[in-house]
C-alpha cells in the first residue's frame, strides 16, 4: 500500500525532490519552529488531527459539536470501512516486520480480503527482492530496508495545539515521506493530513519532511483500486494547515457555534446530530 511504483519513483526523484531542493521550505514553517509565529498556538486547547483537517462540513460545525458540545457522533459505513482497512494494513505489515506469518483468511468482507492480499503480496515481494539483491544481509537488515516504514507511529502533537496521542498512518524513513491512507474519492483538502503530520514529526524529532503521499483506496464492485497523490509539502500547504488550526482553535476557545451549513454530506458522522 505504501510501496511506490516505478513511475512514482521516477516522479519523486526527477520532480518532487528537485522542487524540494530548489524551492525549499521556510524555516518558520518547519515544525521545529513551534514556539514562534506563525506555528505557535495561542490557545491552550488540544484538538485531534482529523478535526483540524476535516472539510466534511462547510461551516466546520463538526468541530463545535465534538469539542464544545462533546457530541460523539455516529460512525458511518464509510468510516467503518476505512477503520477496517487501516487495521488490516497495519496488522499485516506489523506481522511481517516482526518476521511473523499472518493468516489472510481472517477477513470475511471480500473488500478487506482484497486489501489484505494486495498488501501482503507487495510486502513479501519487497522482502524477497531485498534478499536476492543482498544475500549476505542479516534478516533484521532485510526487513528494515525492504519494509522501511513506521506504521501507525504514535506521536504527541501537543507543541502544535494537537492531541497528545496522534497516529501517523506510515512514514518511510529511508525517503522521508509521510503517508496517509484514505478510502473513496480524491480531495485536495486531504493533503492537509500529510502536512499536519509532517509538522508534528518535525516538531518532535527536528527532522525535515518534504514529501507527502495520499494513498487512495477505492473499489469497483469488489475489485480493489489504489492510486497515490505524491506532493511537495510546500509553504502554501503549511500555511493553509496553520490557518485551519487557528480558525478551529479560536472557535472552540470562544464556544462559537458557526451554524448549520445549507447542505450536509451524509458521510459526516455528526449528520443526525446536526440536522
Amino acid at each position: 500500500m505504501f510501496f511506490l511504483t516505478d513511475l512514482e519513483k521516477k516522479y519523486l526523484l526527477n520532480h518532487l525532490l528537485k522542487v524540494s531542493r530548489k524551492v525549499g521550505v521556510s524555516d518558520e514553517l518547519r515544525g521545529w519552529s513551534w514556539y514562534d509565529e506563525p506555528l505557535k498556538p495561542y490557545h491552550d486547547i488540544r484538538l485531534p488531527m482529523y478535526l483540524i483537517c476535516s472539510k466534511y462540513c462547510p461551516t466546520s460545525r463538526d468541530v463545535y459539536l465534538r469539542s464544545v458540545q462533546k457530541e460523539k457522533g455516529e460512525p458511518t459505513p464509510e468510516i467503518e470501512l476505512g477503520t477496517a482497512i487501516h487495521s488490516a494494513v497495519f496488522n499485516i505489515l506489523q506481522a511481517l516486520m516482526e518476521d511473523e506469518d499472518f493468516p489472510l483468511e481472517n477477513y470475511q468482507d471480500p473488500r478487506i480480503q482484497n486489501v489484505a492480499e494486495y498488501v501482503h503480496a507487495q510486502a513479501r515481494a519487497s522482502i524477497l527482492k531485498r534478499q536476492a539483491e543482498q544475500p549476505y544481509a542479516s534478516r533484521r537488515d532485510v526487513l528494515q530496508t525492504s519494509l522501511p516504514f513506521l506504521i501507525e507511529h504514535k506521536i504527541s502533537g501537543g507543541l502544535l495545539g494537537l492531541s497528545e496521542l496522534l497516529s501517523i498512518d506510515a512514514l518511510d524513513y529511508l525517503h522521508n515521506i509521510v503517508f496517509d491512507l484514505k478510502v473513496g474519492k480524491q480531495e485536495e483538502a486531504y493533503r492537509l493530513y500529510c502536512t499536519g503530520y509532517a509538522l508534528v514529526f518535525e516538531s518532535v524529532y527536528e527532522v525535515p519532511i518534504d514529501t507527502g503521499c495520499l494513498v487512495y483506496v477505492d473499489f469497483k464492485g469488489e475489485k480493489l483500486h489504489v492510486t497515490k497523490d505524491l506532493f511537495h509539502l510546500s509553504d502554501n500547504l503549511r500555511s493553509w494547515w496553520i490557518e485551519e488550526r487557528d480558525k478551529k482553535l479560536e472557535m472552540v476557545s470562544t464556544n462559537e457555534d458557526p451554524g448549520k451549513p445549507s447542505s450536509c454530506p451524509k458521510t459526516c458522522m455528526y449528520y443526525t446530530v446536526c440536522r
